[in-house]
C-alpha cells in the first residue's frame, strides 16, 4: 500500500470517532469496524486503529463512570426534598446543584477535549505520523 493511500486511511479511522454524535456508540464502532478491515494492509493502519479503538473505549469509560458520579448528587437532593414535592419549592442546598452542574461542566470539557484530540490524532495520521493519545488505556495491544 503508498504512503499516501495508507496515511488517508489512518486519517479515516481516527475522525470516524465523530460518527458517535450521529450513532449510538459510533465512536467505538465504527472505527472498530474500519480497523478490523484495514489492520493487515500495512503495519501503520493496524497500529493506529488499535490507538483509535482504545481511545475511544478508554473515553466512553470515563464518561459513564463521571456520569455515575452525578448521581449520588441527584439522589440527595432528591431525598432531601421528598417533603416538598407537592408545591414545587425544592431546596438545592449543600452543594446538590452544584454537584450536578458542576459534574456535567466536567463532562462537557472531557467532550471538547475528546474532540481536540480526534482532530489532532487525524492530522497527524494524515502526515503519517503515529500518533499515540494521552491518558488511554491499552485494552487492544
Amino acid at each position: 500500500m503508498n504512503k499516501n493511500s495508507e496515511s488517508t486511511n489512518a486519517f479515516l479511522i481516527h475522525i470516524s470517532a465523530f460518527s458517535g454524535f450521529i450513532i449510538p456508540f459510533g465512536s467505538i464502532i465504527v472505527p472498530l469496524i474500519l480497523w478490523q478491515t484495514m489492520k493487515d494492509r500495512s503495519r501503520f493502519l493496524d497500529e493506529q486503529g488499535k490507538e483509535a479503538v482504545n481511545f475511544n473505549i478508554s473515553y466512553a469509560l470515563y464518561i459513564f463512570i463521571l456520569g455515575l458520579s452525578i448521581i449520588p448528587f441527584a439522589f440527595s437532593t432528591f431525598i432531601r426534598n421528598i417533603d416538598h414535592m407537592d408545591d414545587f419549592h425544592w431546596d438545592f442546598g449543600n452543594g446538590g446543584l452544584f454537584g450536578i452542574f458542576g459534574m456535567g461542566a466536567i463532562i462537557t470539557l472531557l467532550g471538547l477535549v475528546k474532540i481536540a484530540l480526534v482532530i489532532i490524532a487525524s492530522l497527524k495520521s494524515k502526515e503519517g505520523e503515529n500518533y499515540k493519545y494521552p491518558f488511554t488505556i491499552k485494552f487492544i495491544k
